[in-house]
């Protein structure tokens, strides 16, 4: 298993870019899944639903499972919050983890920027940032600039800086 994460600030894209990888990597034949770091409170059941009112009523875990896919949920209950090299550990393993956020974490990124959103650039403060995928190019950047939609370049940028998820000094 090989991880690659696909960073930048709300709004720059990532989302929408790795909508359009996955198929083009599945194409390849690679096993791909995504982790997703979520900033805000989230909640992925809702107040009615039988495993929504398990968790209410204290359950540590709630295990839902059809014959089409299963979700377990965890509450941390006010313990702190698994790091990325925790949450990996939980994956099934595949060819290839794009892991979305988790900007300060030690891991190789890519960074997603657009002009329009006004926000500063990541990778001048931010670790293992291997490339710059926006629709702007600085004049000193370090790192190898991607046009948006330039798949191909991207997914070659996937290939050479996705790297095993123990080779890299991992951060909380």
């Amino acid at each position: 298993m090989r991880i690659i994460g696909i960073t930048g600030w709300s709004g720059s894209g990532k989302t929408t870019l790795i909508l359009k990888l996955i198929p083009r990597l599945k194409a390849r034949g690679l096993r791909v899944s995504t982790l997703k770091h979520a900033h805000h409170m989230f909640d992925v059941d809702t107040p009615g639903k039988d495993s929504y009112e398990h968790r209410a009523a204290g359950a540590q875990e709630v295990l839902i499972a059809s014959g089409n896919r299963f979700a377990l949920m965890h509450e941390l209950r006010g313990a702190k919050e698994p790091p990325l090299h925790e949450l990996l550990g939980k994956l099934t393993p595949v060819d290839l983890v794009l892991v979305e956020g988790y900007k300060y974490a030690a891991h190789p990124k890519l960074e997603v920027s657009r002009l329009a959103n006004g926000k500063p650039l990541l990778y001048p403060t931010i670790p293992n940032v291997r490339a710059l995928i926006s629709d702007h190019a600085p004049a000193d950047c370090p790192v190898p600039h991607l046009g948006l939609d330039d798949l191909d370049g991207i997914i070659a940028a996937i290939e050479a800086h996705a790297v095993p998820p123990g080779s890299v000094a991992w951060e909380a």
